[in-house]
C-alpha cells in the first residue's frame, strides 16, 4: 500500500491554519482519506502530526492489519488523529 501526505494552508476567521490528511497514493479523489488533522497552527505541526499518524499506520501494518477510510470507521479514525494530536503537542 503506497500512502500519501497531503498538507494545505487555509483561513479560518481571519487566521491561518493547516490542514494534513494521509490517503491511498492512487486515489485521485481526496475526499475520503484514512486519517486527517484540521486545525493546525504551523506547517511544521500539521507535518508532525501526519508523520506520528505515519508510524502509527506502520504498527498496524506490522500486525497484518490496514486501515479504514474515514467514512467506513469514523470512530476508530477519530481515535487515532486524537492520539496523533496528543503525540505531537507531547513534543
Amino acid at each position: 500500500m503506497k500512502l500519501k501526505v497531503r498538507v494545505v494552508q487555509y483561513c479560518r476567521q481571519g487566521a491561518e491554519c493547516w490542514y494534513a490528511d494521509i490517503d491511498d497514493a492512487d486515489d485521485r479523489q481526496p475526499d475520503d482519506p484514512y486519517w486527517y488533522v484540521d486545525g493546525c497552527r504551523t506547517q511544521a505541526e500539521a507535518l508532525a502530526a501526519a508523520c506520528a499518524q505515519l508510524l502509527a499506520f506502520d504498527r498496524y501494518f506490522a500486525t497484518g492489519r490496514f486501515p479504514s477510510r474515514i467514512s467506513q470507521s469514523s470512530s476508530s479514525a477519530a481515535q487515532l488523529q486524537l492520539r496523533s494530536r496528543r503525540s505531537t503537542s507531547a513534543a
